[in-house]
């Protein structure tokens, strides 16, 4: 397949260089600088000029390409681009937005805009955070099968009660399996005998009551549902959504904004959230307003520094998790190191989203795992799957190594699958694969 991808920046650096190794890609920026970073880095066409001019898309054989993503930072830029490629040939596009408006007028007009497939950063982050929020110690978190299986990973505390112990010891959970682990720049599949260490990620994959209780057990003072006192802190596009999206799961967050006409129009908005005009970063402030009393503390300010800076106060202050949004991508793992519970970088996000609906294929779902090092697929069996009509033992030799499955959904019941489970056409599979053979997981099944 044949991809051109506009923008060479963070999104579209990390599409390009995921679907190079099986796609022809080319990149097109104008900056130059970053196309000759891209020619000497991955395996590329990257060409300079303007993603929204017909001689540069035509330059890139747009004629002959299957798929556009517009992925630069400006959203009539990427609608420009989709539109500019539908006059010049029959081609699929995929435009980046951060206006919700621009997805809501896309989502009420079939094709609007000449975008077939429209993703919006603002959206995505907002609902990122909120489901991190409503799983204790999760660092990622991603729905299968319509909900009824949840894909969870966590970090393990040292005075967790499963530190230390081997997965089957570990394997206590109705309802859940142990499919990954994530250790440094390893990922391994999780066996029986694989030893659980404090620092470790682990991927558990099992239906949402049995994941929310692991979670329980790994933060015991942190129980689901009992994030009551949540803040937000900036009242950005962003922040609102996150407002607004626990006020529909029954939260009364608070948002504390500096600027005084956006502090009103949040206020006017948001029904079910106070809403506090004041400088987040005012230490006596903080006090005041007992931020050592949050549950949770969202940082979701335009600036990365702010952000870390606080986060930081409000752990400081006593605060029982901090969730931040950093732009920056390269500052993920520093968050996270320095205190930060959970770091959310819109820009990973976007890229994952994208990436995710580029490789589904046969795939109903899929979650790129560890900065794409794992994937967890949900794919629907067929008569040509290799474990259709057999027992998951008999089957699994016909499978990679690095890959194991961690559910299995019928109709509304989920199974957590054990070697005696005859696998049946028509049933959903959720499986843990190292990417390096997930796409050969995908094809055998």
């Amino acid at each position: 397949m044949r991809v051109i991808v506009i923008g060479a920046g963070e999104v579209g650096s990390s599409i390009a260089a995921d679907l190079s190794e099986s796609h022809e890609v080319v990149v097109v920026d104008v900056d130059g600088d970053r196309v000759d970073e891209l020619t000497y880095s991955i395996d590329v066409l990257a060409i300079q000029g303007d993603g929204t001019s017909m001689r540069t898309l035509e330059e890139a054989g747009i004629d002959e390409a299957d798929l556009l993503i517009a992925s630069t930072d400006n959203d009539e830029t990427n609608i420009v681009a989709c539109s500019a490629a539908k006059a010049l040939g029959e081609v699929f596009t995929i435009a980046r937005v951060k206006k919700p408006d621009l997805l809501d007028t896309w989502n009420r007009s079939d094709q609007a805009f000449g975008v077939d497939f429209m993703v919006c950063t603002d959206l995505l982050s907002a609902q990122a955070i909120v489901t991190i929020v409503g799983l204790p110690a999760a660092r990622d978190a991603d729905p299968f099968a319509g909900g009824t299986v949840q894909m969870a990973e966590f970090e393990i505390p040292e005075d967790s009660s499963v530190a230390g112990q081997t997965v089957q010891e570990a394997d206590r959970f109705d309802s859940l399996t142990f499919v990954g682990l994530l250790r440094g720049e390893d990922v391994e599949i999780a066996r029986g005998n694989t030893p659980l260490l404090a620092g470790d990620y682990v991927v558990v994959i099992g239906s949402p009551e049995s994941v929310q209780r692991f979670g329980a057990e790994l933060s015991p003072e942190q129980t689901p549902g009992s994030a009551e006192e949540i803040v937000i802190v900036g009242g950005s596009e962003i922040g609102f959504q996150v407002a607004r999206m626990l006020e529909e799961q029954g939260f009364e967050p608070r948002l504390i904004e500096e600027d005084h006409d956006r502090a009103r129009d949040l206020a006017e908005r948001l029904p079910n959230t106070v809403v506090m005009e004041s400088d987040a970063t005012d230490i006596e402030f903080l006090s005041r307003e007992h931020i050592d009393e949050a549950d949770v503390v969202i940082s979701a300010l335009t600036h990365d520094e702010a952000n870390l800076l606080i986060s930081l106060l409000a752990k400081q202050l006593g605060s029982s998790r901090a969730v931040a949004v950093v732009e920056h991508g390269a500052y993920v793992d520093l968050f996270e190191s320095v205190g930060v519970d959970a770091a959310v970088n819109p820009r990973e996000i976007t890229a994952e989203e994208i990436t995710r609906f580029t490789h589904q294929g046969r795939a109903e779902n899929i979650s790129l795992i560890h900065n794409d090092r794992a994937e967890v697929l949900e794919i629907e069996i067929n008569e040509r799957s290799v474990l259709a009509g057999r027992t998951l033992q008999e089957s699994m030799a016909d499978l990679p190594e690095a890959a194991v499955v961690g559910a299995i959904t019928r109709g509304e019941e989920c199974i957590i699958p054990r070697g005696d489970t005859h696998i049946e056409v028509g049933d959903h599979v959720i499986v843990f694969a190292r990417t390096d053979v997930a796409d050969a997981v995908a094809a055998a099944l």
